[in-house]
């Protein structure tokens, strides 16, 4: 089951998206021609006068690395779902090389000059360029949906993750949060953080404990640091024991469990510092938004019976008596922004190591997306002018210009489709 198609009249107004199958047969029938391929989208040859359409709502289960997005109808039927990845960490590193670059610079040839981190002030409600990237690119990807969905209401998750409770669950007023959802931002925490399989065997979907790495009888605390993931038959052998002697002969996996466990916070921060960014961004696109929390995301997916990935999350995000899913191959997005401005390659001295970048007179652009004669759909790498790479899977195929046929235009992100069997 593919994903449902996107609809627009020849005036560019929204229509209800439709089956495959159906727009396969406007396709034949010469009745609508493709006007995006990502996300696909068809365009009719005439104006369709009085529109009637079902409302859609779009779902959104924002991350720190990852967002899904799916669209629900009104019949609570999932007919389009999509895995935004972000590049945050590309951007912070990227910025750490041009602070590394400028600070070398200056200590060369402004070695005297004063100091002046004191005399800039940021704006308020000001965020880090690789945070505000995730709530840019989302941005991009609801208004782009917009254009082509008849979208009535937007539903975020509005998770938060209590990094002091996680840090020290001694801290007092934590009675706030003893309810039905207590224990949730933890306990969700710690499957993230172990990847959903227990830490000293491995094993995948089996019943999971929160273990304590140093037990509590020799000092541990609860500390989310000190915390992790066992099955009952682990977390029942290994009882009291230290880890190493638990562990004995194995060095390699001590080491990457004592690694893991003292790993910074880092994206549960993300998240939280722009939650609420997100909201107040997706506020000003005139739809109705509302949110849900993360314990009620989890009962749903756990009630329905879903697995865990990033687009049924977004499902399931609200208040949800039951959904069907319609499809099961989801497009996923990669950014990949728009290259770099360097005019060449520098090394870790911030010396040049390559030659200067040259632009060709060709209206191709590497990172588009082209089809050979022979059929070959793949990424474009541009040669010269009159020489150019498709490459696909790993394999090259060189063609001229106009050879190949454009069949997506260079935006900034990369695009597959994926299947999720479940």
């Amino acid at each position: 089951m593919s994903n449902y198609v996107f609809l627009i009249d020849a005036n560019k107004k929204p229509m209800n998206p439709i089956h495959p199958a159906h727009a396969r047969k406007l396709m034949e029938a010469g009745k609508a021609a493709v006007f995006r391929r990502y996300p696909f989208t068809l365009i009719m040859n005439r104006v369709v006068e009085n529109i009637v359409t079902y409302p859609l709502t779009l779902k959104i289960d924002p991350g720190s690395k990852t967002t899904g997005i799916s669209l629900v109808s009104n019949r609570d039927e999932v007919i389009w779902g999509m895995e935004l990845e972000h590049r945050g960490q590309q951007i912070k590193d990227s910025l750490l090389t041009r602070q590394a670059v400028r600070r070398g610079r200056r200590q060369r040839n402004t070695r005297y000059r004063q100091a002046r981190f004191l005399n800039r002030r940021r704006p308020k409600g000001w965020l880090a360029p690789s945070l505000l990237h995730r709530v840019l690119t989302t941005e991009t990807w609801v208004k782009r949906l917009i254009r082509f969905a008849p979208i009535a209401e937007i539903r975020q998750e509005l998770v938060r993750f209590d990094t002091q409770q996680m840090e020290n669950p001694e801290i007092s007023g934590a009675e706030y949060q003893q309810g039905t959802l207590a224990g949730y931002e933890v306990r969700e925490y710690l499957l993230e953080k172990w990847g959903r399989k227990c830490t000293y065997c491995l094993k995948e979907n089996v019943p999971l404990q929160v273990e304590h790495i140093l037990a509590r009888a020799k000092g541990g605390t609860d500390r989310v640091s000190n915390l992790c993931l066992a099955c009952e038959k682990c977390n029942i052998k290994k009882g009291t024991k230290d880890i190493r002697d638990f562990l004995k002969g194995k060095p390699d996996l001590v080491s990457r469990i004592l690694k893991q466990a003292s790993s910074p916070l880092k994206d549960t921060a993300a998240v939280n510092a722009t939650r609420w960014k997100l909201f107040e961004t997706l506020s000003r696109t005139g739809l109705v938004v509302t949110t849900g929390t993360g314990g009620q995301t989890k009962y749903n997916r756990t009630r329905l019976g879903l697995p865990k990935t990033h687009w049924l999350d977004a499902a399931c995000v609200g208040v949800t008596e039951t959904l069907y899913l319609l499809t099961q191959k989801i497009l996923q997005v990669k950014a990949t922004g728009h290259g770099t401005r360097r005019l060449c390659r520098m090394d870790k001295f911030g010396f040049p190591c390559s030659k200067p970048r040259q632009s060709y007179k060709t209206p191709w652009k590497t990172g588009d997306i082209a089809r050979t004669l022979d059929g070959v759909v793949g990424r474009v790498v541009v040669q010269n002018e009159k020489r150019i790479e498709v490459r696909v899977n790993g394999k090259r195929c060189y063609c001229k210009p106009d050879q190949v046929k454009p069949m997506h235009r260079k935006d900034g992100y990369s695009y597959a489709e994926i299947c999720t069997e479940f």
